[in-house]
């Protein structure tokens, strides 16, 4: 196993912003003139993202990892066919400790388990538990080992986390494997974070996801019954899956963001930590403020080690603009704000891996589901009322004062 000491994990942190270079650039889209929840702006989305919109699916928003962790446990531990489970980070802690001991006992009891770690996000695994995994039978794999015969690989990550039980129950989001995923997202040191649970037939979109790359880092192709049952209906849900793999080509993660903010006509609540948009993102938000859409965005006001505070700083050259135009920016202060989810009109969500900056939209893999449901709309637009009091909003004078301090940092904006 390759794991990362501090100083190369600076290295490579230090190698992945240079090998990024100036590849990121995009053309200025124009987006269609149809507004979210129309069926025109549904079938436009579908057909942008090479996905749909799946019906019969029940979805239960989980919380912090006071409501995540047990969840997911619960299901591994009733798992009875198949488990695959893919994460950016798995680190150490009681929690990895825990979850590696469940996937090792549905192991020993005959249940096929697929593990797909990050080599670079999970360097800090420690060996203990991936033998653990691997002494049980469970198959395991790293994506994009280190390897130096393949350097342009390093900054091609696969950012997204995916749990599947039997081929019927799912978990996406942003939650990685560590302590600092625990509690309830609002004590120093435990992030806030915001992930899905669903049942239902959009739990073949989450499978298909895990499949690819599982495919892709083992060659070995899953199938069959245990992995893709026939499905059934579970509620009356409609969801759509949309993967983004930048790497092979497709950008659907950068198109979801674009088309839902072109497509607002009344408001938009976005809370991401890596709020970075780049120019064609940051003209389709000042479009919308100009239109009479009210935009609030919590963004993470508390960062994780050098490289991301200079990078949270770039962003913030960002922000005049964007306030400018009457954007409300706002930034979570109790921990690391680590949600990733969008609500446009009261009735179209996204929860998902994707941060809204280029590392997303252009180098990772990225996973969001989306939702067209005024009752889970309504009940993230009451989480984000609830953050919002644990937030301070950004001050334009600040922003404009420092604005030439945080120029010199702008190449790292697209890095991480």
């Amino acid at each position: 196993m390759h794991r990362l000491t501090p100083t190369r994990g600076l290295a490579l942190a230090v190698a992945v912003t240079l090998l990024g270079g100036c590849t990121l650039s995009r053309p200025h889209y124009v987006s269609p003139d149809v507004h979210v929840g129309e069926p025109a702006f549904v079938r436009s989305l579908e057909a942008h993202t090479v996905s749909s919109l799946v019906e019969g699916n029940l979805a239960q928003i989980l919380l912090n990892g006071d409501e995540i962790f047990p969840a997911m446990l619960a299901a591994i531990r009733g798992a009875r066919t198949t488990i695959t489970f893919a994460n950016f980070i798995y680190e150490d802690g009681a929690i990895a400790d825990e979850m590696a001991t469940a996937l090792g006992e549905r192991c020993r009891a005959g249940v096929a388990v697929h593990v797909l770690l990050d080599a670079v996000g999970s360097g800090q695994m420690p060996r203990e538990y991936w033998k653990r995994l691997q002494d049980a039978g469970c198959q395991t794999a790293w994506y994009h080992s280190l390897n130096p015969f393949a350097i342009k690989r390093i900054n091609h990550r696969n950012h997204r986390r995916i749990l599947v039980i039997d081929g019927q129950v799912g978990f996406t989001g942003g939650t990685g494997v560590g302590e600092q995923w625990t509690g309830d997202g609002r004590k120093p040191e435990h992030w806030r974070q915001t992930d899905v649970r669903v049942e239902g037939p959009i739990v073949r979109s989450l499978q298909a996801a895990f499949a690819e790359n599982w495919r892709d880092t083992t060659g070995i192709l899953l199938g069959g019954d245990r992995y893709f049952p026939p499905p059934q209906r579970r509620g009356d849900l409609a969801v759509q899956s949309v993967k983004s793999s930048p790497a092979s080509g497709a950008a659907e993660a950068y198109l979801l963001f674009h088309l839902a903010i072109d497509g607002a006509r009344s408001s938009i609540h976005l809370t991401n930590p890596y709020f970075v948009p780049d120019d064609p993102m940051a003209d389709a938000l000042v479009r919308a403020a100009q239109r009479g859409v009210r935009i609030s965005i919590i963004t993470a006001g508390v960062a994780q080690g050098v490289l991301d505070r200079l990078v949270r700083q770039a962003s913030r050259a960002h922000f005049p603009r964007a306030t400018k135009a009457g954007v409300k920016i706002y930034e979570y202060g109790p921990a690391l704000l680590h949600a990733k989810t969008m609500v446009v009109d009261g009735q179209w969500v996204s929860i998902g891996s994707a941060n809204l900056d280029n590392r997303s939209f252009a180098l990772n893999n990225e996973l969001n589901l989306v939702f067209l449901d005024r009752g889970i709309a309504s009940r993230l637009i009451s989480v984000f009322q609830e953050d919002l009091k644990f937030s301070s909003p950004v001050s334009d004078d600040e922003l404009w004062i420092n604005r030439f301090f945080y120029l010199p940092l702008l190449p790292l904006r697209d890095q991480l």
